[in-house]
């Protein structure tokens, strides 16, 4: 009668399980340290169980020593796939972070020497002196329309005592 390698079941579950949270958890990589940890334990699992094999392969089954270099492979796929994932969100938040902490000291510097922030209106091109645009004045009616009154009633004055010195 044959046995079973100490890792037949748990190195291919854990190596199925780290496959599964890697691929699915891709899309967020806060858990991709979770599948690394467990294919590592999947594969020292592994690797004692194939020692064992070699060590006494009459004592154990063919079966069991194809399900733990099956479980190896998982193990070793699942590792390379998070390994990657976790560099990738790694090298993304460092990336980020510095974009972000640049931004933030930039304002606090500015904030520091109490720049005006309205100093790129003074290079802006709509702004030169050298323009040939032609713009149209807004006047206010209002007060046009007061200082018209006030001479019409200044004319009208001046008029009534002119004729009035004439008569």
């Amino acid at each position: 009668m044959y046995n079973k390698l100490s890792a037949d079941p748990t190195a291919m579950i854990l190596g199925i399980i780290a496959l599964i949270i890697a691929l699915a958890g891709c899309c967020c990589g806060i858990f991709a340290f979770i599948p690394i940890i467990l294919s590592i334990i999947g594969l020292v699992m592994a690797n004692k169980s194939l020692r064992e094999y070699h060590l006494n392969p009459g004592v154990y089954e063919p079966q069991s020593k194809s399900n733990v270099v099956t479980a190896k492979v998982l193990n070793s796929i699942a590792l390379v796939i998070s390994s990657l994932i976790t560099l990738f969100y790694l090298a993304y938040f460092l990336i980020y972070g510095a974009l972000i902490s640049t931004a933030i000291m930039e304002g606090i510097e500015m904030q520091n020497t109490n720049e005006d922030f309205n100093y790129e209106w003074e290079n802006d091109s709509i702004y030169g002196e050298d323009d040939d645009y032609d713009y149209e004045r807004e006047e206010d009616t209002i007060n046009i329309d007061s200082i018209n009154i006030e001479e019409f009633i200044q004319k009208e004055l001046i008029e009534t005592e002119i004729d009035s010195l004439n008569n």
